[in-house]
């Protein structure tokens, strides 16, 4: 066979992995992120959002089409050598290479992919440089178009992914299946071409990838500050000090910018040029650890904090923190922070906007169905925002006025459009992390009281979340199977200790066995199954076990009537070895009986 005849599928010097949808969007490890799989999986998408009809979103060749990214390394860089630790390991053992013959397999570019694949499908690639997922989801939506954010969000180093949004808004779980068709076709095609004729090398890397792309443009930065400037003018932050935890965040500057702009005082701390993997919803103690270091030496420098903030990795999930003086500590310090997990963010921000419908999805905090906003929340939905979004479209459609969602990790939904004295909140139906932030220091400055005071006033329910990396996710899944019942129809299971049903002894015994009252927790009362295991115990106790849709992690949530016993059950969850999820991870593997 001579060598212009030889396919390009059949000439690649590795196995290739499909990139696969998550909760939201596309995510995989680098190491298998070639630009020809990020190309063909864009590819397929775009022409996905071709087919269908302008009032679902649907966008037309000729048009222009934006795209961004984050700041990690392999969103924007062909990189060599530097490809995680872990991605080399793994693939040495699975395919028996050496590092040397690895080292030679480029891997990153996603947004060069990402353009081509635009070029590709006859749109006209926009490129919005290094900007937060929300202000691309923004201005697209405003100017009618197409976007896609090329970001790993909140996920560790060795992964990346891409999200893509239609002209009106996220690719909703529904698209999916379809979606899938039409990059099997695209793959298929691509495949079938001649190595020769090829714009890819057998890497699966594009020939000719030292493109360079076009730098972005500052008003589009400036037009997301404006969405806030515009709608809360009149109000201040005046006579706030405020800390911005900055890291890696791609919206790091912006923040800074926009709070200045309302008058606070901000001392930007912890700036990094290497990514660090924030994970909004679930804050372990060593980075709580750095965060509280850095506040100290502020406070020590600039006088007292009011609160800290900060952004995940592509800033569309909040970090906030509420500092308070260390009184009668021991150690010398003059400060402490204290973290407010992203749902109860949600609730202060969802009272401050008056909302008459409130979406959330089943890990939520329970102390939202104890306030004030009870009255106005949705059923609850599967975790992720394409769920939140169907949940908040059904509001609309109802005639809800104020509308809006949020999840655990602290991404805040607007699913319609406010107005207020003449002023316009237009919605942004996508996480957003910057309007939360603004929401809770303005309501604390309007109230008058310190930002730890206004989560004071919730009610008294308190929640943490952790999680085991590196974690396969089919063990997850086996888990979430081994504690359900086989009819997969079934969304709840309630106990009732004096007519139990037999039915479900089973469940319940296996449930107790792990999830035991000598570790603390009370009989099960019920459990949900509308994602993962929600198990709700009769002292108030919930533990909720989940496999992540973006990663290779299991969650364990918790909620409890205290901090101290949210964080313990986390902790006797996440234990290595011998926690609960370590446990279950062992008896799934070893205990073949089918519930």
């Amino acid at each position: 066979m001579s060598i212009a005849s030889v396919s390009l599928r059949s000439s690649l010097d590795h196995e290739p992995v499909s990139l696969n949808f998550g909760t939201s969007g596309r995510r995989g490890l680098v190491a298998n992120l070639t630009q020809l799989e990020v190309y063909i999986n864009a590819l397929g998408e775009l022409e996905y959002l071709q087919s269908i009809h302008a009032s679902e979103g649907g966008i037309r060749q000729g048009e222009e089409f934006y795209f961004a990214c984050d700041l990690r390394p392999s969103s924007s860089q062909i990189l060599n050598h530097e490809i995680a630790c872990h991605d080399l390991a793994m693939a040495i053992k699975d395919r028996c290479l050496s590092q040397s013959h690895l080292a030679d397999m480029p891997r990153g570019g996603l947004v060069q992919a990402i353009e081509q694949a635009i070029a590709a499908s006859g749109m006209r690639p926009v490129f919005l440089g290094n900007i937060p997922t929300p202000a691309l989801a923004y201005y697209a939506f405003c100017m009618g178009k197409g976007s896609m954010m090329v970001t790993g969000s909140h996920i560790p180093f060795d992964r990346n992914g891409y999200k893509t949004n239609t002209a009106k808004g996220e690719l909703l779980k529904h698209a999916e299946a379809t979606i899938q068709k039409n990059v099997e076709q695209v793959r298929s095609r691509i495949y079938s071409q001649q190595l020769a004729e090829s714009r890819f090398n057998a890497h699966g890397m594009f020939k000719d990838s030292a493109n360079q792309l076009p730098f972005c443009t500052a008003e589009v930065a400036d037009f997301f500050l404006q969405r806030y400037i515009n709608f809360f003018v009149g109000k201040t932050l005046a006579g706030m000090r405020l800390v911005v935890y900055q890291h890696s965040a791609v919206g790091r500057d912006l923040l800074v910018e926009l709070l200045r702009r309302f008058g606070a005082e901000v001392i930007p701390v912890g700036r990094s040029e290497v990514f660090v993997p924030i994970d909004t919803e679930a804050i372990d103690a060593e980075q709580l650890q750095t965060i509280e270091s850095l506040t100290e030496s502020a406070w020590k420098q600039h006088g007292a904090i009011d609160a800290v903030v900060s952004l995940d990795g592509d800033s569309d999930r909040p970090l906030i923190l509420g500092v308070e003086p260390a009184i009668g500590s021991n150690s010398g310090k003059c400060c402490r922070v204290r973290f407010f997990g992203g749902d109860l963010v949600g609730m202060v921000v969802a009272e401050y906007l008056k909302a008459d419908a409130v979406v959330v999805p089943i890990s939520c905090n329970d102390a939202l169905d104890r306030g004030p906003l009870r009255g106005v929340v949705e059923a609850k939905t599967r975790i992720g925002s394409p769920h939140v979004i169907v949940g908040m479209q059904a509001a609309v459609k109802r005639g809800c006025k104020t509308v809006c969602g949020w999840e655990a990790n602290g991404g805040f939904l607007l699913g319609s459009t406010l107005i207020c004295d003449g002023r316009t909140l237009r919605k942004l139906p996508t996480r957003d992390a910057f309007l939360p932030i603004l929401a809770v220091l303005l309501r604390a400055k309007e109230h008058g009281v310190a930002v730890s005071a206004l989560f004071d006033q919730l009610p008294r329910r308190f929640n943490r979340a952790a999680l085991l990396k590196n974690f396969p996710h089919q063990t997850g899944r086996k888990i979430v199977r081994y504690l359900s019942p086989a009819e997969e129809s079934i969304r709840e299971i309630t106990f009732d200790a004096t007519n139990p049903n037999p039915k479900w002894l089973n469940i319940h015994a296996q449930t107790t066995r792990f999830f035991s009252p000598t570790l603390g927790f009370g009989a099960v009362a019920k459990i949900n199954y509308t994602d993962g295991v929600r198990i709700y115990f009769d002292n108030n106790d919930i533990a909720h076990v989940r496999p992540s849709g973006n990663a290779d992690e299991l969650r364990i949530y918790a909620v409890a009537d205290t901090q101290l016993r949210a964080d313990e059950i986390v902790q006797i969850g996440v234990t290595d070895p011998g926690g609960i999820l370590r446990i279950l991870e062992k008896a799934v593997h070893e205990d073949k009986t089918e519930l």
